[in-house]
């Protein structure tokens, strides 16, 4: 009897041994740090036009899935996409324009209809179009963001498109570390966004 105690004391004490150098092997997960897309440091002025009478919706572009993720991208050299290790974006790419694009429009107030394709509310226009880049570029010396936005301007009655134009963003980097390339990123949107804005105010104006 008791050597079937001291083997099966045996047998336990191997397994525990077993598991414990199991674990000692296993990878160690890959610490993630979040980020989200910085908050206009130049928001985009109030208008002091009266309100317009039509609605937007503002639709996610498409994007590639290079750019359809949370990685946040860079493109060291010539046609090679690659990301930033240890860092991820809050939401993918094209919801962070999305939102930030949202964010300007109702900054500058004149659009009191303003809606998501994600709540896919009706309205009289709706905004998309594709996230072509948004991304760290390398061109050779120096690091700077670039963010290629074809935006296009569709009538959500019978789904004409009024207009389509092809916004571009770059901003230099000084230091190429993370942080600092999120803050490029945040830098390179406070210059799309009034641009949008205004072309799409134009744009709607023109068709009433």
């Amino acid at each position: 009897m008791k050597r079937t105690y001291r083997l099966a004391g045996s047998i336990v004490l191997a397994a525990s041994l077993s598991l414990l150098s199991a674990c000692s092997i296993l990878p160690k997960p890959e610490q993630v740090d979040m980020y989200r897309l910085p908050a206009a440091q130049v928001p985009v002025a109030a208008s002091h036009s009266a309100p317009v009478t039509w609605s937007l919706r503002l639709d996610k572009p498409m994007a590639s899935g290079a750019l359809n993720n949370q990685n946040i991208a860079v493109v060291p050299e010539g046609n090679l996409i690659s990301n930033y290790k240890g860092a991820r974006w809050s939401d993918t790419a094209p919801v962070l324009l999305r939102n930030r694009l949202l964010d300007a429009f109702l900054q500058d107030g004149r659009i009191q209809g303003l809606s998501t394709d994600d709540s896919n509310l009706q309205s009289d226009y709706e905004l998309g179009g594709e996230l072509l880049a948004f991304q760290t570029h390398y061109n050779g010396k120096s690091p700077q963001v670039l963010i290629q936005y074809n935006a296009r301007l569709v009538r959500s009655s019978d789904q004409r498109v009024i207009a389509s134009k092809r916004f571009e963003a770059r901003q230099p980097l000084s230091n190429p570390m993370v942080p600092s390339v999120v803050a490029g990123f945040g830098q390179a949107s406070d210059t799309l966004m009034p641009q949008v804005v205004q072309w799409v105010m134009q744009q709607g104006q023109a068709e009433r």
